[in-house]
């Protein structure tokens, strides 16, 4: 008696080849000899009802006189069908016995690499922004044969070895019957086709290296160790492909005066103990230009005083970090006679002279104690 091979896949007997397959994938998961061993039978019944109806010359021929036309196939593993590797094919889209093809050949046109480089500036540079050349080595296109990688007049030819699939393909015997493996073409690389005449200024590669300079719109407010993105200015891709990105990386140098965190800056204004004691007026180079900075009297070491908005400017929004004057109060190291009777007489004055066997808390005191290092 025939045996009805779209009833044993369950589809209809007008479906269509997505509809085949659909069913046949679903039923191989549930009857593949690795998850259902006691399934062995049925699993080839349901691989001999696909290889025939996935075939359109044989589905023809099946329509017209059943299954009979088909006798000694073999089934699952038999000599009509490639067992495993075909099932293989069908999970991952190689198209099922007599689809007349495997998987799809690799392209030789690959996108390019991205390349990074270092630019470094300096505090105002990051701070206000810059335009800057940045030169790199990279990879053009060649000039030659326009990316395509051969000579003038002269095509990429079929594979011999592959015959243009860009892959080979193996049948083991294994105890589940025939095992067809695939691997891509050694002779071409599994692009199906090779250069016999590669052009003469790239060898084939389709670009040159080359040194290439691009200028760089660095924005107010960028850090150190920020990147950089420049769309399609990286290397070109092996056979003229796409270009990867080009990454720059901010290093920015050291100040004279100025440390930075974040957006705020900080320095250190150094005064004499009389300046800090009476107040003066201290002129300070800040980003923005000179600055008067504003001491007042009896100011302590230590004290910072804020300038708002005298920073960085904020790279994501408007407005600025601020800049902190830490100020140190220097204490003489030297005293000559008469500036030591001076210091004695104010010392008298404040009340703070250092009486015998007294603790040294007075001015003169703590003066002379920082003096010899106590």
């Amino acid at each position: 008696m025939a045996t009805d091979y779209y009833a044993v896949l369950g589809v209809p007997k007008d479906a269509g080849q997505d509809d085949i397959k659909k069913a046949y994938r679903k039923l191989a998961r549930e009857l593949h000899p690795d998850i259902n061993p006691a399934e062995v039978d049925r699993m080839k019944e349901v691989t001999e009802a696909y290889s025939v109806l996935s075939d359109p010359e044989k589905r023809q021929r099946y329509d017209l006189g059943g299954s009979d036309m088909f006798g000694g196939m073999g089934g699952f593993g038999g000599a009509g069908f490639g067992g495993l590797g075909d099932i293989m094919d069908a999970f991952f889209g190689g198209g099922g016995p007599g689809a007349g093809g495997g998987r799809a050949t690799r392209s030789r046109v690959r996108h390019g690499a991205d390349v990074l480089v270092r630019l470094e500036l300096d505090l105002p540079e990051t701070a206000f922004g810059a335009n800057k050349d940045v030169s790199y080595d990279s990879a053009i296109v060649c000039d030659e044969c326009s990316g395509a990688g051969t000579a003038r007049g002269t095509h990429p030819e079929t594979c011999t070895t592959c015959r243009g699939r860009g892959e080979v393909s193996q049948v083991q015997r294994s105890f589940l019957g025939q095992v067809m493996t695939s691997r891509p073409c050694p002779a071409c690389g599994g692009v199906g086709t090779k250069i016999t005449h590669p052009c003469g200024r790239c060898q084939g590669e389709g670009r040159l290296a080359d040194r290439r300079t691009v200028t760089v719109k660095v924005p107010a407010g960028v850090e150190h160790g920020m990147r950089i993105r420049l769309s399609g200015e990286g290397e070109i891709g092996p056979g003229g492909g796409p270009a990867g990105d080009l990454y720059v990386e901010i290093a920015e140098r050291p100040h004279g005066v100025f440390e930075r965190d974040g957006d705020d800056l900080h320095c250190r204004v150094s005064l004499p103990m009389t300046a800090a004691a009476l107040g003066t007026s201290v002129t300070l180079k800040t980003l923005d230009g000179d600055e008067d900075i504003s001491i007042k009297p009896g100011t302590q070491g230590g004290t910072v005083i804020p300038l708002r908005a005298h920073g960085v400017p904020h790279l994501r929004g408007a407005g600025r970090g601020d800049l902190y004057v830490h100020v140190e109060v220097l204490t003489p190291t030297k005293l000559d006679d008469e500036q030591e009777e001076l210091l004695r007489r104010l010392s008298r004055l404040r009340g703070e002279e250092r009486k015998p066997g007294a603790s040294s808390n007075g001015l003169f005191g703590r003066l002379r104690d920082a003096f010899q290092g106590r």
